[in-house]
């Protein structure tokens, strides 16, 4: 029979959803369970010597935390492990075996520091403890460097080395490449693990495929986490690999408890933070780079998926596996300015504004709650109406102005009908026409401003457009400015940035300088509705 262990690492990858505050009573349950589950390894946490300890957190600054988290507790026939990622603890914060409830100890090991942490193992392994080499980011290896690193941890002596998939890039090819890697270069009592995450919905048969098409004699180590609990997409679900286990291995695990274990504890935390496969966790896996970049582009909510995959597939090689925010707005800012000759179109605009008022109609709640007013204003001004980013129902616009591909998409269909009424587009030139082409189309690169931490803020574009072209008069009506609140500053919930109320201070100031600027420059600008820019 082939043997194969499980490893239960809900309380360390499982971390990463909540902080790693479980509350201790859920740390203790959670350990218990899994002992009572029969599980052959259990990940307690991270030993992290930049923490403060905290009997409520499975991460703790040293092994004492250790010692008072779980000091008590019966592993029975389970050897307990910590994490530590190389570098974040001295060798000297970790006490002897013999001392500590811990058997063993996992060590991240990044590429490259590689060589430095093989010898961080080689002084655990000194201090009586099993090691684990968990190499990440195993697709940022070559086939060379991987075979030099297996080498190196062989000679180490060490209890195990993992096929660490941080990202979920892994098809079932390449896991077993990799495992063809290790098999050839380990010592036959050597355990090869694989840690999973489900970006592309195969962490379960990616686990399976190791177990059923790897040789017999080789040990293996299976990690897994209750209901999948991890980092981004998450883990192979534990309760899975058990059920697996018992009915193809012999295994005698007790699923219940791992069921147990996600009925009393789990589920309220993915409630509240839930992980698992997403489009975002997608877009990073299928262009093999970090998840933060599709976070990050996801949470401009400027860009469709389409562009979103566009921009993640122009990311280098050598930036791909460590997220480099400067570098993805660079990419970004450089996807979107698709630079065109607009002096047709702006001349074409300056005509047709040329001594009219224009009102601007925005997205705050102001422009629905103080709708009366701004009706007022219209029936006595009759300025020409231009919405931004989006249309409101009965307010009667003239013109739209786009600068957001994502608003534009959810739009296209119904904008349509309304072009048709006499509707005018007027779109920036990162936005591409869905049928047809726009009414008039800017150059985007011209009305954005990169010394701005929001460099594409659409009102501050549109200001500067029509302030080039001549409008000696602007309204503003539903601009409200920014509130550090959360959810609250648009009168549709669904057009909220995430980012919004981390920046409302800046977004505020920066929009009431450009708004100074321009009305010092001989442009008429006023307000309909009040408005925090109004205050700077």
């Amino acid at each position: 029979m082939k043997d194969v262990s499980l490893l239960d690492c809900t309380l360390r990858d499982g971390g990463f959803v909540n902080d790693w505050n479980f509350g201790h009573g859920n740390i203790i349950n959670l350990l218990e369970r899994s002992v009572s589950a029969g599980i052959d390894h259990i990940e307690i946490g991270f030993i992290d010597s930049s923490v403060e300890f905290n009997i409520d957190r499975s991460i703790t600054p040293d092994t004492d935390g250790i010692e008072k988290i779980f000091g008590g507790v019966d592993k029975e026939k389970s050897k307990l492990i910590a994490m530590i990622d190389y570098g974040t603890v001295p060798i000297e914060r970790i006490c002897d075996a013999k001392d500590s409830l811990l058997d063993g100890i996992r060590v991240m090991i990044k590429k490259k520091t590689r060589k430095e942490a093989v010898g961080f193992c080689r002084a655990l392994k000194e201090k009586g403890y099993l090691v684990f080499a968990q190499p990440v980011s195993i697709t940022g290896y070559s086939d060379g460097e991987m075979r030099e690193l297996t080498k190196d941890i062989n000679d180490s002596g060490l209890f195990a080395m993992s096929i660490v998939d941080t990202y979920g890039l892994l098809d079932r090819s390449a896991l077993l490449h990799y495992f063809n890697i290790m098999d050839e270069g380990l010592d036959g009592n050597v355990r090869i693990g694989y840690h999973a995450h489900n970006n592309f919905q195969l962490a379960y048969s990616n686990s399976i495929s190791l177990i059923e098409e790897t040789r017999d004699d080789r040990p293996l180590l299976i990690d897994g986490s209750a209901f999948g609990m991890g980092k981004s997409a998450g883990n192979c679900p534990l309760e899975l690999l058990t059920m697996y286990a018992n009915t193809h291995l012999g295994k005698k695990y007790d699923t219940n408890q791992i069921l147990e274990m996600i009925d009393t504890c789990i589920r309220n935390i993915y409630a509240v933070s839930p992980w698992g496969y997403q489009m975002q966790y997608y877009l990073c896996a299928s262009n093999d780079c970090h998840p933060k970049y599709s976070q990050y582009l996801m949470k401009k909510k400027t860009l469709s998926v389409r562009s979103i995959n566009e921009i993640l597939g122009m990311i280098k090689p050598e930036e791909r596996l460590a997220f480099n925010e400067e570098y993805i707005e660079g990419l970004y800012l450089e996807y979107q300015k698709n630079d065109i000759n607009d002096s047709a179109a702006r001349k074409k605009l300056r005509d047709e504004f040329e001594g009219k008022e224009i009102l601007i109609a925005g997205p705050g709640k102001s422009v629905i709650s103080k709708r009366e007013v701004i009706d007022s204003y219209i029936r006595d001004e009759k300025p020409v109406i231009m919405s931004i980013n989006t249309n409101f129902d009965g307010i009667g616009s003239d013109y739209i102005f786009l600068s957001n591909s994502k608003r534009y998409m959810q739009l296209s269909s119904s904008l349509e009908k309304l072009r048709e009424n006499g509707l005018k587009v007027i779109a920036t030139s990162n936005v591409t026409s869905a049928r047809g082409s726009f009414d008039s189309v800017i150059d985007y690169s011209s009305l954005i401003d990169e010394e701005c931490s929001i460099p594409d803020n659409s009102l501050p574009m549109l200001l500067r457009l029509l302030s080039d072209l001549g409008v000696k008069k602007i309204a503003l009506a539903g601009f409200d400015g920014y509130s550090s609140e959360a959810r609250v500053n648009y009168y549709n919930e669904d057009m909220e940035y995430d980012f919004a109320h981390n920046y409302a201070l800046e977004l505020n100031e920066y929009t009431a300088k450009v708004i100074r600027n321009l009305r010092e420059k001989g442009t008429e600008i006023i307000f309909v509705t009040e408005s925090r820019y109004e205050k700077y």
